[in-house]
């Protein structure tokens, strides 16, 4: 788990990652292996408590506490977006309530993601990075 690692340390790993790629086909390309990599979702656990709201695409993301740290699973029905929460996940799972309110999420701009994707999805990911951060205000 990525728990050794300061949160600051994960995100410049994954700015680095996606400045492999000179353009955003490639970098779509990289969200969507990423989607792939998330764990099982269970059919249970796709509930409307656990939809995020404002997402055009169905986004459910769970989680679980253990020793202080919030542990995230997520899955959606569409490709990117399941790439979009999936790299949040990769950031902020394991991670303590605390030090995701302090993360100003500031990575999603340093990847370029926000301007390149459109006004709708855009949005679902403002929401997907609300509902991370109400889970760890709930939980703190």
């Amino acid at each position: 788990m990525n728990n050794q690692k300061s949160l600051q340390e994960i995100e410049n790993e994954i700015v680095d990652e996606f400045s492999m790629f000179d353009d955003w086909l490639d970098k779509y390309e990289y969200l969507i292996e990423l989607g792939k990599a998330l764990k099982d979702y269970p059919e249970e656990k796709k509930t409307d408590d656990r939809l995020v709201k404002g997402c055009q695409s169905r986004v459910w993301i769970d989680f679980q506490m253990k020793d202080g740290r919030i542990f995230f699973n997520a899955d959606s029905d569409a490709i990117i977006t399941k790439g979009i929460i999936s790299l949040l996940i990769k950031i902020y799972s394991g991670r303590t309530p605390e030090e995701i309110l302090s993360s100003d999420f500031s990575v999603v701009e340093r990847i370029g993601l926000k301007e390149n994707l459109s006004p709708t999805r855009a949005n679902g990911l403002v929401s997907m990075i609300a509902m991370i951060r109400e889970i760890a205000a709930e939980n703190r």
